[in-house]
């Protein structure tokens, strides 16, 4: 099986069909913008507005779901980190938004940060990506591009506020 190729009887299974970011993943060019997109209108709709310890708890059972989901999908693919696999994307910029400041302009700022990392991979970002295999390793690269994220969107938004421009 080639690495662009997913047979479209995975999307039902449930397991596998969530790997793939409910289908976005099979979006062309750039899966994992597709999937992160998807990821942002999710997070909109399901935890903007909901308290930090739910979303917190909901960061963690997807992180510990996409481990198993992620890895079982790339083995039934025959292949190590398909780019299809988007469920990572949406964990990382999950990660992202955590205790954002409110609007749009903070979303969207989290999302290219978190793209930028996730494709630029910086350490650490990169060491994970090349050191840490099975479902750890498909989740783990995003997880920290997702923290990275997170810790740039909040000194931001701590630096901007202590400055008084916002």
């Amino acid at each position: 099986m080639t690495d662009s190729s997913v047979p479209l009887k995975f999307l039902a299974d449930p397991g596998h069909f969530l790997a793939l970011g409910c289908g976005s993943g099979l979006g062309k060019p750039a899966p994992g913008t597709w999937g992160s997109l998807l990821a942002l209108l999710l997070w909109w709709v399901l935890f903007s507005d909901a308290g930090l310890l739910i979303f917190l708890v909901a960061i963690f059972v997807a992180t510990g779901f996409g481990v198993w989901a992620c890895g079982r999908t790339a083995k039934a693919l025959g292949t190590e980190d398909h780019s299809a696999i988007v469920w990572d994307e949406f964990v990382g910029l999950w990660i992202a938004c955590f205790a954002l400041p409110g609007g749009w302009v903070w979303a969207a700022v989290a999302f290219a940060l978190f793209r930028l990392f996730d494709i630029w991979k910086p350490w650490p970002v990169g060491w994970c990506d090349r050191n840490v295999k099975g479902g750890w390793g498909i989740m783990l690269d995003d997880v920290v591009a997702g923290l990275l994220a997170l810790a740039t969107v909040q000194l931001a938004a701590w630096i901007l506020y202590a400055a008084g421009t916002i």
